[in-house]
């Protein structure tokens, strides 16, 4: 419980500063949108294309607005030499880890609430009451995505060109998150349930929990590199 109590405190603060600042989540909001117009005006595609592309096309944009948000996540605490003040604390540091992932994926379920149901629009897609459970399966790749994406962030935050040298790291590494969500993506499309996708399901629920499991653990080394 005590893990959980510092993670909330400083999910809060994260959460109060952004709402002040809303640097992070307007980039990432205007930068999705971008995508998805970019996307649009650049493929003349039938519906019934767009439909088998759409997980792809969706996931393009996630990644690249995702990794915007990794970029700054510890920049707050950097900036001003809190993270120090943090890591000198008596503070659990798999609270600190726990709290920058759930921030994050706050930050990009914001933006896959108004991307998603824009991307139906633009493409003129019917399936509607696909939505939800296609959310559901980009929610679970967002935690995967998060989870490694932070670690990741914290491993390169001394680093120098640390903005090139995350996605450099990160995107190989995401490989079985991408294609887990994306095979769970067209199922759902398809079939209107999970189907013959079900393995990949389970691949991506197992790396969500082997990493989290695994960041609370090792992040105290990590923050130290």
């Amino acid at each position: 419980m005590r893990i959980l109590k510092q993670t909330f405190l400083l999910l809060r603060k994260d959460l109060l500063l952004e709402t002040r600042r809303r640097e992070s989540l307007l980039t990432m909001f205007f930068f999705g949108t971008l995508l998805l117009f970019v996307f649009h005006f650049s493929f003349d595609l039938t519906p019934e294309r767009v439909a088998e592309m759409a997980p792809a096309l969706l996931w393009l944009a996630f990644l690249f607005t995702g990794t915007l948000g990794l970029a700054q996540l510890f920049e707050a605490e950097r900036s001003n030499h809190c993270l120090d003040a943090l890591l000198l604390s008596p503070m659990d540091r798999g609270a600190l880890f726990l709290a920058k992932v759930c921030f994050n994926i706050t930050l990009m379920v914001l933006v896959e609430i108004v991307v998603i149901p824009l991307f139906w629009i633009l493409f003129n897609l019917r399936s509607w009451e696909l939505i939800p459970l296609l959310f559901l399966m980009a929610l679970l790749g967002t935690i995967g995505f998060c989870v490694l994406g932070t670690l990741l962030s914290a491993v390169t935050l001394k680093a120098r060109a640390r903005e090139l040298l995350l996605p450099l790291i990160l995107f190989p590494l995401m490989v079985p998150v991408i294609l887990a969500t994306i095979r769970c993506m067209e199922s759902v499309l398809r079939a209107g349930a999970i189907g013959d996708a079900a393995p990949w399901l389970r691949l991506l629920i197992g790396f969500d929990v082997i990493f989290l499991t695994l960041g609370v653990l090792i992040f105290d080394w990590v923050i130290d590199v």
